[in-house]
C-alpha cells in the first residue's frame, strides 16, 4: 500500500516537471529528491510531509500536505484517531423534497433497538405529493361509513293513544283537532324525524387508495414511520411496551401494524394502554394513522401494504 502511494507521488512530481516546475520537497528542514521521498514513505508507517517548495524562476510556492499509510480499525491499539486529520466543517444534509416518488431507504430495528439492516420503501407508496383535500374526503367517508344510523322517532301512526276526536268540530270556540297524537300535543308524534338509515356515501377506490398513500408519505416525511423486523415481544408484560414508548421523543400515541394476525403476547401487552393500538395490515386506514403520532410497521406489513397498493383496481 505504501509503495503504491509513493508511486502516485512520484508520478505527480513527474507531471510538475513537465510543466516546468522544479520540485524540492523539504521535510523537517532538509531537501531531497523524489526518490528519497519514495524510500521514506516505503520505510515509515506514518510520514508527515510538512511542506513542498515549487519554484519557477521566481518566489517559491509552499503547499502543506500530509500523507498517512496507517490503517485504523476498531481492533487496532493505535489510540484515538488524530483530531487534526478530522474535518472541522459542519456537514449539512440537504432537505429532501417530498412528493417526487423516490424510493426511501430506512433502517430496520426491533423493540430491543437491534440493527437488522435496511429496507427500501417504494416511492409510489411512501413518497407521493401531500394533498389535504384527499385526506379530508377519505376521513369524511370513513366517519360516515362507521356511523350506526340507528336513530329513530315515532310517526303519528306509531305513537300510542286513542284515535277519538278530542272535541267537536264547531261550537266551542277552540281550534279544530282530529287526534291527540299529533305533533302539537304533549306525547305526540315527531314530524320528519330521523329514521334508521345508512350515512355511507360512495368514494372511488382510487381516491381511497391515494388517501392511504398520502397518510403513509406524511408519516415518512416527518420521520415518524419506523420499520421493525417483527413485532415479537419476549413476554406479555405491559412494562416492555411502556419502556419502549418512553424512549421515543414527541410521541403520545403509537400505532403498531403487523402483517398477519396479531401476536397474542403483543395483544396482551398493549390492551391496557390507551395510547398504544395494534392493527393488522389489512385494517390499516387513514383515520387511524392520523390519530397516532408515530407509526411502527413490521417488514411483513410494509410488503403487504405495497402489494395491496400495486394491485389493479377491479371495476
Amino acid at each position: 500500500m505504501a509503495l503504491s502511494i509513493s508511486r502516485r507521488i512520484v508520478r505527480s512530481f513527474g507531471s510538475l516537471s513537465a510543466l516546468g516546475f522544479r520540485e524540492y520537497p523539504t521535510v523537517a528542514g532538509r531537501s531531497f529528491q523524489a526518490s528519497d521521498l519514495s524510500d521514506q514513505i516505503a520505510g515509515d508507517n506514518l510520514l508527515h510531509a510538512e511542506c513542498f517548495s515549487f519554484s519557477k524562476g521566481g518566489p517559491s510556492f509552499l503547499g502543506f500536505r500530509r500523507f498517512s499509510t496507517t490503517i485504523l480499525t476498531p481492533d487496532s491499539n493505535g489510540g484515538a484517531f488524530p483530531s487534526d486529520l478530522l474535518s472541522s466543517k459542519t456537514v449539512l444534509t440537504p432537505e429532501r423534497t417530498i412528493g417526487l416518488y423516490e424510493d426511501l431507504v430506512v433502517p430496520v430495528t426491533n423493540f430491543h433497538n437491534e440493527d437488522h439492516g435496511l429496507m427500501v420503501l417504494a416511492g409510489d407508496v411512501f413518497d407521493v405529493p401531500i394533498r389535504k383535500d384527499i385526506i379530508h374526503r377519505v376521513v369524511r367517508w370513513q366517519l360516515a361509513k362507521r356511523q350506526q344510523g340507528t336513530h329513530s322517532t315515532k310517526t303519528i301512526s306509531e305513537v300510542s293513544g286513542t284515535g277519538r276526536k278530542p272535541w267537536q268540530q264547531k261550537g266551542l270556540g277552540r281550534a279544530r283537532h282530529g287526534s291527540l297524537r299529533g305533533p302539537q300535543f304533549r306525547g305526540g308524534a315527531t314530524m320528519h324525524g330521523p329514521k334508521p338509515r345508512s350515512h355511507a356515501f360512495k368514494l372511488n377506490k382510487k381516491v381511497r387508495r391515494l388517501g392511504l398513500k398520502i397518510a403513509l408519505s406524511a408519516r415518512a416525511a416527518e420521520g415518524k414511520l419506523l420499520v421493525f423486523e417483527d413485532l415479537e415481544v419476549p413476554t406479555h408484560k405491559t412494562k416492555n411496551i411502556v419502556n419502549y414508548v418512553n424512549q421515543m421523543e414527541n410521541t403520545k400515541k403509537l400505532l403498531l401494524v403487523d402483517g398477519g394476525p396479531i401476536n397474542e403476547k403483543l395483544k396482551l401487552a398493549t390492551q391496557n394502554l390507551h395510547y398504544v393500538n395494534v392493527l393488522p395490515s389489512i385494517g390499516l386506514n387513514v383515520y387511524s394513522i392520523l390519530q397516532h403520532d408515530a407509526l411502527v410497521m413490521s417488514r411483513d406489513a410494509v410488503n403487504r401494504i405495497v402489494e395491496r397498493m400495486h394491485t389493479p383496481i377491479n371495476r
